[in-house]
């Protein structure tokens, strides 16, 4: 890159500046991470828009890591962000509106240029198909308190939740690290997500009639577009992206559930692929498709370098043949690649997504004959529960 391009490109993108980061602390945005180096002061030449921006803190040696906290961002052109490292904390916190001042002149006349790593734009392709949904109103509406997401905070609230093998090995794997005792969990919360029902309760109807609706979870998505996103298909695509970067990047144990509860949600839905919501399908077919094809990268230069921290990269653990993803994408499969009748832009996506799963993970997927063409095994939580129920249960 000339040199008077690089120039145009640092004063129209966003500046992120860190100040008083510690050696060896992993700091990353995006798709994008680094180990610091003794004279890193933050991030130069970031395209304008929606960004997460993540760390972890080290131990003197660089071989130990807390683990991340993140954040996410909406950057302006030519806007400074700041935030100071603090020992007695170990995180990064915004300054005063004094000092952002100052030092939002001080970026301006390139005082910091040669301490500011640049922004790798060729791997913004990556990011805006992994975020391309999320908006400023997604991030106000879900971020915690402070805007700090880490799971370091979310022990109490997930304490009472049900959790598959996988989600409790990864809760006792981050258990395992070295916490921050500066998190101020009086002060923290979750995110706001909002809430997926795995099962359909309604009072005053048939058993037959609860159990076909939750066969086909078409009226569960209609309802929760209706009253939690005001019909905006786009609105709950953010929020699926929000929670599956909260969780490969900021390994957020409370995201993964979430993302987990769309995926659930959507790919429950029989009737909706082919009549009223096949854009909706099509489009998170689509995301669906660019998240696991990133996150299931094996020999990321990112993961190389940060081995012995943290990576930014989907575990095996995760994709096991008996997981809940892979009994719901048989069923989504069988059910669109076999219809007489169906959307060509969501066909195409979803043969797609399926030689995704079947050559980097190795899956097989057979169709199954069963209650209207799907099938459940009988430990499955996501299978609907069919049974007659009086009204004292309901």
């Amino acid at each position: 890159m000339d040199a008077d391009t690089a120039l145009e490109l640092v004063k129209r993108g966003a500046t992120l500046l860190l100040l008083d980061v510690p050696q060896y602390t992993l700091v990353g945005i995006d798709t994008q991470m680094f180990s610091v180096g003794p004279v890193f002061k933050g991030l130069k030449m970031i395209p304008p828009g929606v960004h997460f921006v993540y760390y972890s803190s080290s131990s003197r040696d660089g071989k130990e890591f807390s683990p991340i906290i993140g954040f996410f961002v909406d950057a302006g052109p030519s806007e400074v962000i700041i935030r100071r490292w603090t020992t007695e904390e170990e995180r990064l916190v915004s300054v005063s509106e004094e000092e952002a001042e100052r030092y939002c002149q001080a970026v301006k006349s390139m005082e910091f240029d040669r301490q500011l790593g640049p922004y790798d734009l060729n791997r913004y392709g990556d990011w805006k198909r992994l975020s391309n949904y999320i908006t400023k109103d997604t991030i106000q509406r879900l971020e915690p308190i402070g805007g700090d997401i880490t799971v370091a905070c979310e022990s109490e609230i997930l304490k009472n939740t049900p959790k598959a093998a996988m989600e409790k090995a990864l809760d006792e794997q981050l258990k395992t690290r070295k916490f921050s005792a500066s998190v101020d969990k009086a002060q923290s919360r979750g995110c706001y997500y909002t809430s997926i029902p795995h099962f359909v309760k309604r009072r005053g109807i048939e058993g037959h009639e609860l159990t076909s609706l939750n066969l086909d979870k078409t009226q569960l998505l209609e309802t929760i577009l209706a009253t939690e996103f005001g019909g905006s298909e786009d609105l709950l695509l953010g929020e699926f992206q929000f929670s599956f970067i909260a969780f490969l990047m900021g390994q957020s144990l409370e995201a993964f559930l979430q993302w987990k509860a769309l995926v659930g949600l959507l790919l429950g839905c029989t009737e909706a692929p082919f009549h009223t919501r096949t854009q909706l399908f099509t489009k998170f077919v689509r995301v669906i498709y660019y998240q696991l094809k990133y996150g299931l990268q094996k020999d990321s230069a990112d993961n190389r370098s940060t081995e012995q921290g943290t990576s930014a990269l989907l575990d095996d653990l995760w994709f096991s043949t008996d997981s809940f993803l892979h009994r719901l994408c048989k069923d989504f499969f069988s059910l669109v690649l076999v219809a007489p009748v169906v959307d060509g832009e969501l066909l195409s996506w979803t043969r797609k997504f399926k030689e995704l799963l079947e050559n980097t993970l190795g899956w097989e997927f057979r169709q199954n004959s069963a209650v209207d063409g799907l099938y459940f095994d009988e430990d499955d939580e996501f299978a609907p529960t069919i049974e007659m129920i009086d009204d004292q249960h309901l």
